[in-house]
């Protein structure tokens, strides 16, 4: 392995090594905005496919999606290369991801639901393949418990760049007289350039470390045990209600913001952006707050100061763009930090479970995560939606609402996200994985390696001295 490839015993990396590997997030970012914003959209209307079709396809690709998931991290933690073993998968996913972009791409006019689902399957499966490696490497390129808050804020934080460039790309080319069926599909191929850019940027220049298992068999039960496990439990749980309380508002959020806030829709749009563009802030803000106090207590006191944002939107002047510009770069700051908390205290839990038991988790326990804020995903909506229609609210374009079922969805608006962002805080009361604790892990870990594997605990201590410049700690 060479020299670039090695990392340093105390697990620091020099800035510009951690953004090199954060980048690979950029196109991932893009990709779960566009998916959520302008590829149905688009299918629907470009194509000529019924609605009804391509949320089926949609659904159903999901729906499939989630097992192939955890069958993926599985077998990413029991792949042991001379090249790596999450560099592989990341390696393998990028083509995979951008071929089936371009087919879906270049998908001609009336196309079935069975080309559509089959090439979307097949995007979600090199979707997978980039998203979970670099996620678990992640969990590895940075061992401690400190460096862990550094590396996910910048992953969080470079995310918002492709998440930026899908909300700029059609606002640009729209503005020069491009369709909104060109606006896409410059999407897309902004997807495809970046996957291949960061992808190859990250296999071929960040280091990679495997730890040999120390047991050799496994059988089906001890996966099963690990969802007995109260860490696990904890860390599901609050995965899922961070990922459904802004779900549950982005979901109703255009509603809100013209009918009862009366911005215009493009008013409201921008104070997305602003939303979104605050994890430039709210990841290394996050990532500080963590390395201070310990990150379960910076989620808390994230879902804590977005809860309170979110109270303090119905008090605001009705339609003042630059003070609701304010608010909303708060709440998006912290939601940031959601993600930047639970992807971190992932790979920590990971490190306790693996010196328990003496093999990998990294892999499945990403896989586990991203299945939680899949199916929050999908709930947000329905849970909504029905909410919605439960108040009386009309979303029909054109249609008059009644004062109360205005008063309605300012509640929903309100009181959703507040509760699910508070339990979501509220499942790591007690709980105990501190930065004390975690060091001791990691000490462990690091003597049960050398025992199992000299060879690679003598390349990481020499890693302190024979590091190349990028990776060398500033």
């Amino acid at each position: 392995m060479s020299q670039g490839n090695k990392i340093a015993a105390n697990g620091a990396l020099s800035l510009p090594a951690v953004l090199i590997f954060a980048s690979g997030h950029i196109p991932i970012a893009a990709l779960v905005l566009a998916i959520s914003v302008h590829l149905p959209r688009y299918f629907a209307s470009h194509l000529g496919l019924s609605l009804t079709v391509v949320g089926a396809a949609f659904a159903l690709v999901r729906f499939v999606d989630i097992p192939i998931d955890a069958a993926m991290g599985l077998a990413m933690d029991r792949t042991r290369t001379r090249f790596g073993r999450y560099r592989v998968w990341m390696a393998m996913g990028a083509p995979i991801l951008m071929f089936a972009l371009y087919m879906l791409l270049m998908s001609p006019e009336g196309v079935g639901q069975g080309y559509l689902f089959g090439w979307l399957l097949l995007m979600y499966v090199g979707y997978s393949g980039v998203y979970l490696s670099h996620l678990a490497w992640a969990g590895r390129i940075a061992p401690n418990y400190k460096e862990r808050s550094r590396v996910f804020g910048a992953i969080t934080g470079l995310g918002v760049v492709g998440a930026m460039a899908v909300l700029l790309i059609p606002v640009f080319l729209t503005s020069r007289g491009a369709t909104d069926a060109e606006s896409v599909q410059a999407m897309i191929w902004f997807i495809i350039g970046a996957t291949a850019v960061t992808s190859m940027l990250v296999v071929l220049v960040s280091p990679e470390r495997i730890a040999k298992d120390q047991a050799t068999r496994f059988e089906l039960k001890d996966y099963w045990a690990l969802l007995t496990r109260p860490n696990i439990l904890r860390l599901l749980a609050a995965d899922l209600f961070v990922t459904l309380g802004p779900g549950w508002m982005a979901a109703i959020y255009l509603f809100y913001f013209t009918d009862s806030l009366g911005f215009t829709l493009a008013q409201a749009n921008l104070l997305l952006m602003i939303y979104i563009a605050a994890g430039f802030a709210g990841a290394p803000l996050a990532a500080w707050l963590a390395n201070k106090i310990s990150k379960h207590r910076a989620l808390m006191v994230n879902t804590t100061v977005y809860s309170l944002g979110l109270i303090l939107l119905p008090t605001l002047p009705k339609g003042e763009f630059l003070i609701f510009g304010v608010a909303m770069f708060l709440v998006g700051a912290m939601a940031a930090g959601f993600t930047v908390m639970i992807r971190a205290i992932t790979a920590d839990i990971a490190d306790e479970i693996r010196l328990e038991s003496g093999r990998e988790w990294m892999g499945l326990m990403y896989a586990m995560t991203t299945a939680t804020s899949k199916l929050a995903s999908a709930g947000s909506i329905i849970l909504t939606f029905s909410v919605l229609a439960a108040v009386g609210y009309q979303a029909k374009e054109g249609a008059t609402n009644t004062p109360e079922a205005i008063r309605g969805l300012e509640l929903a608006y309100i009181i959703g996200p507040i509760f699910f962002v508070m339990v979501a805080g509220a499942c790591f009361i007690g709980y105990r994985l501190t930065a004390e604790r975690h060091a001791e892990i990691r000490r462990q870990l690091d003597e049960q390696d050398a025992v199992i594997d000299p060879a690679a605990a003598l390349e990481s201590l020499s890693g302190d001295t024979e590091l190349s410049s990028l990776n060398r700690p500033s």
